[in-house]
């Protein structure tokens, strides 16, 4: 807008030099509203990427220590029935007493999950929403009503 020209939004005066319109002051307010927004984003997805990168350096870290305690399990099974025939009981009895432990240990981990399984519910709320909704839409009707619908609605006809 050329200076001097007055504003359509102003009460008729004309703007002062430097002044800006409500027009351009509304443009620039939104500019810079977006420009946090934006702004805000960004820091976000780089706080978040950081976080996503601890998190697999730490699950790298889990799964690498994993793998080393099962490469253990063999050689403390071992050592534990070696252990057992050091009292004086036979090496195949030794081993069959640590195979034994380990079975044990597995059924009653089993016991815990079956335990915990059986906790589980099913989701009602969902159940009940999903049934409402099925029931509206077997009521709906797949055109407009009818003139004559909308009156005996209304109640116009008996």
């Amino acid at each position: 807008m050329p200076a001097g020209a007055a504003d359509p939004s102003s009460n008729g005066r004309a703007p002062y030099e430097g002044e800006r319109s409500v027009g351009q002051l509304f443009a620039a307010a939104t500019a810079d509203l977006s420009a946090l927004v934006h702004d805000e984003i960004a820091l976000a997805k780089a706080e978040i990427r950081a976080d996503v990168k601890r998190g697999v350096s730490g699950g790298v870290s889990l799964g690498v220590a994993g793998v080393v305690a099962l490469a253990a399990v063999p050689m403390l099974s071992a050592a534990a029935a070696f252990g057992i025939h050091a009292l004086g009981l036979s090496l195949g009895w030794s081993f069959l007493i640590v195979a034994g432990a380990y079975l044990l240990l597995a059924v009653l981990l089993g016991l815990l999950a079956l335990r915990s399984f059986k906790k589980i519910e099913k989701p009602v709320r969902t159940i009940e929403g999903a049934q409402k909704t099925a029931d509206v839409l077997k009521n709906a009707r797949p055109r407009p009503a009818t003139k004559e619908e909308i009156d005996r609605a209304l109640g116009r006809i008996p």
